[in-house]
């Protein structure tokens, strides 16, 4: 079972027993029926390898169409193939792409790799008509939005009627210059450090990472500027990237994430705001957006 970042570290600190009247949160997922745990599509999905094992990322076509299309032309194009992480800032974000596109200093013999049909510039896509969204919304305040909740899994932050994704860890962003359209999704990046709000409506996130985070949170910070490696020998390949739906049935996850407009996840929203265990000396009633987890499990 992988569980939101702050559930691991809640479930890691147990110590006196939980109160009888207070399921734990592991409890909760135990007992949430199946008709609460949604498939993760693996047409909507992407394969990243990193370290000889999968990273896999549910992408958000609801929220980014354009972005998403792009992405999902590049990989089955085999763009993506050769691949790598340039780029790894501590408490920020890790980065792949090309690393010839990326290099201010290629060798002659080296060259970036075509985009083929896939489009060069996209307008940024930051938000959209909260309509037609399945929304579980939060009770508490929060400092970037005026209306925060998540929608099919997804972290959203905006007001009554537009909502957009919102920069919370895991997240999968479109790597851009100074031109609000000039990212394509060719450069990708993931959230591995505290939520960098402030690029909420900045930035067109595309999806979330949903299994084998850690392989990209503990990679090796860059110590270039920006946290760019400064060698290419540390480079990280992350190819071949795949559509999931590409990728041999025996080799795919079954992946199931906990239904955010879900009874069992009202139930998870109530356990982290509080009361949660016997351990816990002051319980503040109020929980972040990018405080609540994403169950995410293998099918048994």
């Amino acid at each position: 079972m992988r569980l939101g970042r702050l559930a691991v570290a809640l479930c890691g600190l147990a110590g006196p027993a939980q109160a009888a009247s207070e399921p734990s949160l592991q409890a909760i997922l135990d007992h949430a029926p199946a008709a609460d745990w949604r498939r993760i599509d693996p047409a909507r999905s992407l394969y990243l390898t990193v370290d000889g094992g999968p990273v896999v990322i549910e992408l958000a076509p609801d929220f980014a169409p354009r972005a998403v299309a792009n992405i999902l032309r590049l990989a089955r194009s085999g763009y993506f193939d050769t691949a790598a992480v340039v780029r790894v800032q501590d408490n920020y974000v890790v980065q792949w792409a090309d690393p010839a596109a990326e290099d201010p200093h290629p060798s002659k013999d080296e060259h970036p790799r075509p985009l083929g049909d896939a489009a060069v510039t996209l307008p940024m896509e930051v938000d959209r008509p909260a309509s037609g969204l399945e929304i579980t919304d939060l009770p508490d305040a929060d400092p970037y939005a005026s209306r925060v909740g998540l929608s099919d899994g997804f972290p959203i932050a905006g007001t009554a009627g537009r909502v957009g994704l919102a920069h919370c860890y895991g997240m999968v962003g479109v790597g851009r210059d100074t031109a609000p359209d000039s990212g394509n999704g060719s450069e990708l990046y993931a959230v591995i450090g505290q939520s960098p709000r402030a690029l909420d409506g900045n930035v067109t996130l595309v999806g979330r990472v949903v299994w084998g985070m850690e392989r990209l949170s503990s990679l090796k910070r860059g110590t270039g500027p920006l946290g760019f490696y400064t060698d290419r020998s540390m480079d990280v390949p992350v190819g071949p990237v795949r559509i999931g739906s590409d990728v041999p049935v025996a080799a795919r996850l079954d992946l199931r994430a906990l239904r955010t407009d879900s009874a069992s996840y009202r139930a998870v929203l109530a356990y982290e705001r509080g009361p949660r265990s016997a351990w816990f000396v002051h319980m503040p009633g109020h929980v972040g957006l990018c405080e609540m987890p994403l169950p995410v499990r293998k099918a048994s």
